[in-house]
């Protein structure tokens, strides 16, 4: 049996995200697979790459082959290089970690409400200013 470490598609049209998987040759792109080694978001900026160093250091010693967009993937995280025994890249670019929100009650809120609303609704202002008019004019 012929083994093949592939992208499989997930995700809607126009925003695909892949699995790294290992899965025989003769499956579908999105069929079975053996395992899932790791993950590939390409629409993300710089894209995301997970991939499981130790399951994939596994299956290239047991001799599955890689797909040329996973053989790409594995050279920019350094995998390939390692199971060659070459030199490795430099590292990759990774997303800045977002600052945490505070919290509402850091902000100063709390759970007594202020009142009555300010603003007066519109139907109310409509009618009172209609029926000033109406007792002006009768007037």
């Amino acid at each position: 049996m012929a083994v093949k470490i592939k992208l499989k598609r997930l995700g809607k049209i126009r925003s695909p995200h892949y699995r790294i998987v290992v899965a025989d040759s003769r499956t579908r792109r999105d069929g079975r697979a053996i395992e899932e080694i790791g993950k590939y978001h390409p629409t993300y900026n710089p894209s995301v790459i997970e991939v499981d160093a130790e399951r994939v250091a596994y299956w290239l010693g047991v001799g599955a082959q890689p797909t040329e967009p996973v053989m790409a993937i594995l050279k920019k995280t350094g995998d390939w290089q390692k199971f060659k025994g070459e030199p490795a890249p430099a590292p990759l670019l990774t997303a800045p970690e977002k600052a945490a929100r505070p919290s509402f009650e850091a902000l100063g809120g709390d759970d007594e409400g202020k009142g009555e609303a300010i603003t007066q609704k519109k139907k109310a202002e409509k009618k009172d200013e209609a029926s000033a008019e109406s007792a002006s004019t009768e007037a």
